[in-house]
C-alpha cells in the first residue's frame, strides 16, 4: 500500500462525510424534482461555484511564478540577448507540454463526468424503487468491486486490506440491511451503480496525477450536468417553481456535494490505493445513518451501532502502517 500523510485520508473521510449528509438532500429533492432534472442542477451548479476558485488558484500561481522568475534572472549572469533565446525556445516547450495537459485535462475530465453521470443517475432513479438501507448497503459495494476490477488493471492489495474490506462489507450489512435481503428492480439499479463508481474512483486514481483536478472536478461537473440535461428533456418535464421549492436540497448537493466533496475526493485520492481510498469514501453510508438520526429524528439500534464500529474497525485497519520490506 502507497504511503500517504494523514492529510489525503483527512480530506477523503471530509468528503465521506459531506456525501452521507447529502443523502439526506437527495431524498427530499426527490419529493419535487425527477432524477435527470435533480442531477442537471446540483452539478451544473457544483461546475460554476468551482470557476471562481480555479481563477483564484490560478492567480496565487502566477504570483509564485513570478516572483520565481525575478529571482532567477536576478540571479543569471548572461545577458540579455542570450536569456532571450533561452526563453524563446523554452517557450516553445512549454506550449507544447500545456496543450498535451489540456487534451489530458479534457479526456480526463469526459471520462469522470460520463461515469459519474451514469452512476448518479442509476442511484437517483434506483432510491425510488428500494430502500434507504438496501440502496446504502449495495451503493457501498464498490469498496469490493474496486479491488476486484484492479486486478484486472494489475493493481495488488495486500491481505491486510482485504481483511477491512471483509470487515467493511459486514459493518455496512449490520448497518443498512434491516430486512430480508431480495434483489429487485431497485437493487439492481444500484448495484449497476456501484460498479459504475467503483470505474470512477479507478478513473480518478489514472488521470489526478496527471492533471490539475480542481478544473477536472469543474469539467466533469459541466459533462455530467450536461448529458443529465438531455436526458431531463427528453423523459422528464422541468418546471421552474419545482426546481425552486427544492432550492435547499440541489444548493447542498450542487455546492457541497459536488463542488466540495468530489473535488476533495480528487485532491485527496492522489497517489492513495484506491481500495484504501475506497474504505474511506465508503464512510458516507455511516454518515448518512448518522445524520438521518440528527436530522429527521431516527434512533440508530444496537446492530446499527455494531456496523458502525465495524466500518470503523476497517478503516484503521486499512490505514495502519505495514512493515518495511528490506
Amino acid at each position: 500500500m502507497k504511503r500517504t500523510s494523514w492529510r489525503n485520508p483527512a480530506l477523503l473521510f471530509l468528503t465521506a462525510a459531506i456525501w452521507g449528509v447529502a443523502f439526506v438532500a437527495q431524498s427530499v429533492g426527490m419529493e419535487y424534482v425527477g432524477a435527470f432534472t435533480f442531477s442537471f442542477t446540483r452539478c451544473m451548479l457544483g461546475g460554476i461555484v468551482l470557476i471562481p476558485c480555479i481563477l483564484f488558484l490560478d492567480r496565487l500561481k502566477g504570483k509564485e511564478k513570478a516572483e520565481k522568475g525575478d529571482a532567477a534572472s536576478a540571479a543569471d549572469g548572461t545577458d540579455a540577448a542570450s536569456r532571450d533565446m533561452v526563453a524563446g525556445s523554452a517557450a516553445a516547450a512549454v506550449r507544447a507540454e500545456k496543450a498535451k495537459e489540456r487534451r489530458t485535462l479534457l479526456t480526463g475530465g469526459i471520462c469522470c463526468g460520463t461515469a459519474l453521470c451514469v452512476a448518479s443517475n442509476l442511484q437517483q432513479f434506483g432510491i425510488k424503487y428500494t430502500t434507504v438501507g438496501k440502496a446504502g448497503f449495495i451503493t457501498a459495494m464498490y469498496i469490493v468491486l474496486v479491488p476486484l476490477l484492479g486486478i484486472f488493471l494489475k493493481k495488488t492489495v495486500g491481505l491486510r486490506v482485504w481483511i477491512s474490506v471483509a470487515l467493511a462489507v459486514a459493518g455496512l450489512y449490520l448497518l443498512c440491511i434491516t430486512e430480508g435481503f431480495s434483489i429487485g428492480g431497485g437493487d439492481l439499479l444500484i448495484l449497476l451503480c456501484a460498479f459504475v463508481f467503483s470505474i470512477h474512483i479507478l478513473v480518478i486514481d489514472y488521470f489526478s496525477p496527471k492533471v490539475d483536478g480542481v478544473r477536472m472536478s469543474c469539467i466533469q461537473f459541466f459533462v455530467c450536468g450536461l448529458l443529465s440535461g438531455v436526458g431531463m428533456l427528453i423523459w422528464e418535464k422541468p418546471e421552474i417553481h419545482a426546481i425552486l421549492r427544492a432550492w435547499m436540497p440541489i444548493a447542498y448537493a450542487g455546492v457541497m456535494s459536488c463542488g466540495v466533496a468530489y473535488t476533495l475526493q480528487i485532491v485527496g485520492q492522489k497517489g492513495m490505493n484506491p481500495t484504501v481510498a475506497s474504505l474511506i469514501l465508503s464512510l458516507e453510508s455511516v454518515v448518512s445513518v448518522l445524520a438521518g438520526w440528527l436530522l429527521l429524528g431516527q434512533s440508530l439500534s444496537v446492530r446499527e451501532l455494531a456496523g458502525c464500529v465495524l466500518m470503523f474497525a476497517a478503516i484503521i485497519l486499512a490505514q495502519l502502517p505495514g512493515k518495511e520490506r528490506t
